[in-house]
């Protein structure tokens, strides 16, 4: 419990305003409950939200540590009241969640709050299973990145123990990560492997391609397979066996076939014309093959998860250029959910029986 004495700068204020500008990281949500339950109180006596404060007056608060700290980029988790996460997978050592296009997983200049693993920092603490208190300096932690703009999977790692393996078996690519894009035109060959090196510019934040090793180039190694094309729009699977910035896109682009939305790397016309705003790619299967030990998490060995949906079917938009024919359908394939995959191929054809018709161009 903490005691704060009220003086002539602070009087003449609503209790709920004072608490917001002396403990930003409380909520106000979170304040209102602490005043309802008496654990913020005036004077010893139960308090109102709207009660004004007089000079004398003795607040006390029996609330977390945590709330009386000044703000920074590792302590924002708490003004976050209801943490927004899609947990596709959670035990007592990893979550997986499903990062929705448009949030970031990190802080970057813009935004320091609304990002994914501020709201996992969030829930933790809230649930009681991370208490910042009590460590002297893990924090749980994402261990693999995806494009603000990109949806999917993203691993996290709830103890120091499990975040080591997950990066040791990431490095050691015994996950095996898997995305569905839209990307433009027919691909040929319709299943092959792409190898590359990618060298990134800082000031554009995009990456080129390069046939050969280049200073500072990194090695990127691409698979995909054509599962539908229709009109001028191809539906591929692709794994990832390097993790490198906009491998995928900048992949398909170099091979002629950028992905549907892309605004960096894609065709600004064709965007325009389905009105597309964000790539069309999700990292939507992920699976754990681990050849070598992993320790606490090798009950993990062998098992595959993947998201509920994957979200083209909501930005499912009509063509604009071709008005005429809006009646016939929507301009994005339609993706239902898989109950079963363990054989590709069974899992494939639900796939393609899941489609919609493309408005033809």
């Amino acid at each position: 419990m903490r005691e704060f004495h009220i003086g002539k700068n602070d009087e003449n204020q609503r209790l709920d305003r004072f608490l917001g500008k002396a403990f930003p990281l409380l909520p106000a949500s979170l304040a209102q409950k602490y005043i309802r339950l008496k654990r913020i109180k005036v004077n010893g006596a139960r308090a109102q939200r709207d009660q004004k404060l007089v000079a004398g007056d003795i607040l006390q608060c029996y609330i977390n540590d945590e709330f009386f700290e000044s703000p920074s980029e590792e302590n924002v988790y708490l003004t976050i009241t209801t943490p927004r996460l899609k947990i596709v997978y959670e035990d007592e050592n990893i979550m997986l969640l499903d990062k929705p296009a448009g949030m970031l997983a990190h802080a970057d200049e813009h935004e320091k709050v609304n990002t994914l693993v501020n709201h996992m920092l969030a829930y933790l603490y809230q649930k009681r299973e991370w208490r910042p208190r009590e460590e002297n300096a893990f924090t749980p932690a994402l261990c693999n990145r995806i494009d603000r703009n990109t949806g999917g999977i993203v691993i996290a790692a709830k103890n120091a123990e499990a975040l080591r393996i997950l990066n040791d078996k990431i490095r050691d690519r015994e996950i095996a990560k898997y995305y569905l894009c839209i990307a433009l035109g027919r691909v040929e060959p319709p299943k092959g492997r792409i190898e590359c090196f990618l060298r990134k510019d800082e000031k554009s934040n995009t990456v080129r391609v390069y046939h050969r090793p280049v200073p500072e180039g990194r090695s990127a190694i691409t698979l995909y397979q054509t599962l539908q094309t229709r009109g001028e729009l191809s539906l591929l699977e692709v794994e990832l066996l390097t993790g490198r910035t906009h491998q995928i896109r900048a992949s398909m682009a170099d091979l002629g076939h950028p992905l549907l939305g892309d605004g960096k790397y894609g065709i600004g016309s064709v965007n325009r014309k389905y009105g597309e705003t964000q790539q069309a790619l999700y990292s939507y299967r992920l699976r754990f093959d681990f050849p070598t030990d992993a320790g606490i998490l090798e009950y993990l060995h062998g098992r595959e998860f993947q998201v509920d949906e994957v979200p083209f079917q909501k930005r499912s938009t009509l063509v604009k250029s071709h008005k005429r024919r809006a009646a016939t359908g929507s301009s994005l394939f339609y993706f239902s959910k898989v109950q079963n995959i363990e054989l590709f191929v069974k899992y494939t054809l639900a796939i393609l029986h899941a489609l919609c018709i493309i408005v033809s161009v």
